[in-house]
């Protein structure tokens, strides 16, 4: 079993932090957009991506359109076929070589049709796969942002029914153009046979085009606030799901069922507006197709009496006008079609999204060098608000930085430029000289290696979750690893030791840690970056980790996320965050003395406590 990881893109290869063990349920998405700008912006997109589509698929697209060009002709000629049939009948001249011409023509529109059904599913099958390829390569570069903006629910929501609607374009599209072409041949066949025809049958046209197009202003906007309510339902479940024990200790379990359901009245209205307007459009075209036949069936049986037509062209004029009005069917294909572009349109509006980071126009190698990193005017901006402001901060090859600050200022983020997590809207972050946007990701991704707090579990045992980064290591170099990160002990402990599914492997939250640790020693990283990765260890094991750590990372340059003291007094020196700029960059005893630095720390403490 995979697990996903909830950081994406994590340096060095290291997953980012796992979503917590347990979290109270958030509160959902927030007012679902609309309108009929929206609805047309959507169908705009929509169009975009599912032309992208037929573009990458245009030998299959080709294909599909001469089967759908044979069925057509095929079809078309029938009438002819079974005209000069019925008159080689009753004048007996003939009949065998009509017949053949009518059985051959029959027979072309059914090899014709299968062809089409068989290609038309493995291009629609092409399609999604695509489709979720890169939706899903577009939710991991949008990173940790990227969660904010589409929610855990509404991903998925767009990775299964957005994606999977499009599969069915191909074969719609050319089911509704062979429908068009077919009604102007059997147009233009009833113009051969008696102009008159053609005309009864031209009446009806223009009341079906404005049915059609008023269906598609009307039902766009509820198809996508459809979709829209049902992603806004899997992602209230979703973090229901993960703070179920929060939500059996408090006893709210029927609240929560409310507010997962909160979504279903305005679910309700959307279905009802398309029904609706469904509805209304059927009804006008059910009464216009037959309208418009007996019209032009009528128009024949007069031509027929004053014999302007013969008998067979009689029987063709009611095929041809039969042919003709069934576009009048078309309406299904235009409510699947319009289905599809809505549900490219919520693709596309991830894959428009700006990632975290972007790969560098011109990319520059990463030389060899010490470690040395620096900061300089460094600003980020989240939600508006300047996190990071004008941040300067130079780190000696080879130290260790303490980075301590009260919460919200910054710390993660901080360290999260450093390995390409995300990029600051302002200055430059550099590694050795050269400033790591500049630098190919892999070679970022090889340099920097990180530890989270909640590591994620990632691949099929333990032994694939601490070799994630490097997976051709040897059991050997993972064993080394977990013995410099004190795992040694309990991963043998477990049912198959290194080789346990992790899905069957009972882990405390101290127990991931030092997982991520053995990650990040297995790394030959330059730099190492341990985001509060000690956190949950109690202090004896912390301790034993730290020396271990000590050990294999000397000669490295890392910086450690401290919220405890005895992390920041191991630290070389201590970056103090405040109001999103680096207070002091000093020894911790050289800043212990100060009340507000003190301060840092028992805020931290009082945070962990309300946490706990």
């Amino acid at each position: 079993m995979v697990r996903t990881p909830t950081e994406p893109g994590a340096a060095g290869g290291l997953d980012g932090t796992g979503g917590a063990p347990e979290a109270a349920p958030a509160d959902g998405p927030g007012p679902l957009p609309g309108g009929p700008a929206a609805s047309a912006a959507l169908r705009a997109a929509g169009r975009r991506r599912l032309r992208e589509a037929m573009r990458r698929f245009r030998l299959r697209m080709c294909a599909l359109a001469v089967l759908t060009a044979v069925r057509v002709a095929a079809t078309l000629a029938t009438p002819v076929m079974l005209a000069g049939a019925v008159d080689a009948a009753r004048t007996q001249e003939g009949l065998g070589t009509a017949t053949a011409r009518l059985a051959l023509v029959l027979a072309l529109a059914a090899l014709a049709d299968a062809g089409e059904d068989v290609l038309g599913a493995y291009c629609g099958s092409d399609i999604t796969a695509w489709l979720r390829h890169r939706l899903l390569g577009r939710v991991l570069a949008l990173g940790t942002q990227g969660r904010h903006r589409f929610p855990t629910g509404d991903v998925l929501s767009r990775l299964t029914e957005s994606a999977s609607g499009p599969a069915a374009f191909p074969v719609l599209l050319l089911t509704a153009a062979a429908a068009l072409v077919t009604t102007a041949g059997a147009l233009t066949a009833l113009a051969l046979i008696d102009w008159w025809l053609a005309v009864a049958f031209a009446a009806g046209i223009p009341p079906m085009i404005v049915a059609l197009r008023v269906f598609v202003v009307q039902a766009t906007e509820p198809f996508a606030r459809y979709q829209r309510c049902q992603a806004a339902i899997a992602t209230r479940l979703l973090d229901a799901r993960q703070g179920i024990r929060t939500i059996r200790a408090s006893g709210t379990a029927a609240a929560e069922v409310r507010r997962i359901l909160e979504p279903l009245p305005d679910l309700r209205r959307a279905g009802h507006e398309t029904w609706a307007a469904q509805g209304r459009v059927s009804r006008r075209l059910a009464l216009l197709a037959p309208l418009t036949q007996v019209l032009v069936v009528g128009t024949a049986g007069i031509r027929l009496a004053t014999g302007d037509i013969t008998t067979g062209q009689l029987v063709a004029s009611v095929a041809y006008a039969a042919m003709a009005t069934a576009s009048a069917s078309l309406f299904d294909t235009f409510v699947a079609l319009l289905n599809c572009q809505v549900g490219a349109g919520r693709v596309d509006e991830v894959l428009a999204a700006a990632p975290a980071v972007r790969p560098p126009a011109r990319p520059v190698p990463l030389p060899d060098g010490p470690g040395r990193l620096r900061l300089k005017g460094v600003t980020v901006r989240i939600g508006g608000r300047a996190v990071l402001d004008g941040l300067d901060l130079d780190v000696p090859p080879g130290a260790t930085v303490a980075v301590v600050g009260a919460s919200g200022t910054g710390k993660s983020v901080l360290v999260s430029t450093v390995g390409r997590l995300l990029d600051p809207d302002e200055g430059v972050v550099e590694l050795d000289g050269v400033p790591v946007t500049a630098v190919p990701l892999p070679q970022v991704r090889r340099a920097v290696a990180y530890a989270f707090e909640r590591p994620a579990l990632l691949g099929a045992t333990v032994h694939d979750t601490i070799a994630y980064a490097r997976p051709e290591s040897t059991r050997g170099e993972v064993r080394d690893a977990a013995r410099t990160a004190a795992a040694d002990g309990f991963i043998r402990a477990l049912p198959d030791g290194y080789d346990t599914p992790l899905t069957d492997a009972p882990l405390s939250g101290g127990e991931l840690q030092r997982l991520g640790l053995a990650r990040a020693a297995l790394t030959r990283a330059r730099i190492v970056v341990l985001d509060d990765a000690t956190s949950s260890l109690d202090t004896a094991t912390e301790l034993k980790v730290t020396r271990a750590l000590q050990r294999i990372l000397a000669g490295r340059t890392s910086l450690v996320v401290a919220r405890r003291p005895a992390t920041a007094a191991r630290a070389d020196l201590v970056a103090w965050l405040d109001a999103g700029r680096v207070r002091a960059l000093a020894a911790h005893a050289d800043l212990w003395p100060d009340p507000a630095y003190r301060a840092v720390f028992s805020a931290s403490a009082a945070g962990a406590a309300a946490g706990a």
